[in-house]
């Protein structure tokens, strides 16, 4: 059973940045495909941005330029840098792992195609 365990969220003032954290347990970490979604209040969970085993990474088009997913493998690790932060911005967010597409060079960016999730972490951006 894989853990993972977001940390990081908070409130922010519109145009701030916040930096996100997921541990995982796996020791193959490094093996698989990562991703972040977001769930606004009383909307449906959405995709933010994913990155390969290999560093490639993909962006959802409404946090392209603002945001970086990133992976410390060593760490075990995914990371999630967002800047100009926007009050629509605000959501539960959550990291997920695909553990069955290992070294896959492909981007998942649905939520049925991740095996394991964290427990989310909220994030506010005031007006």
């Amino acid at each position: 059973q894989v853990r993972l365990v977001e940390s990081g969220g908070g409130l922010v003032q519109s145009g701030g940045s916040l930096r996100l954290s997921c541990a995982a347990s796996e020791h193959t970490f490094s093996m698989y495909p990562m991703g972040w979604f977001r769930q606004p209040p009383g909307k449906e969970r959405e995709f933010v941005a994913t990155i390969t085993w290999s560093n490639r990474t993909y962006y959802a088009d409404s946090v392209k330029g603002r945001f970086t997913i990133s992976r410390d493998n060593a760490k075990k690790t995914l990371y999630l840098q967002m800047n100009s932060l926007k009050p629509e911005d605000t959501a539960v967010y959550y990291c997920a792992m695909n553990n069955l597409a290992i070294r896959s060079p492909y981007y998942y960016t649905k939520a049925y195609e991740y095996d394991y999730w964290g427990q989310g972490t909220q994030v506010t951006v005031s007006s």
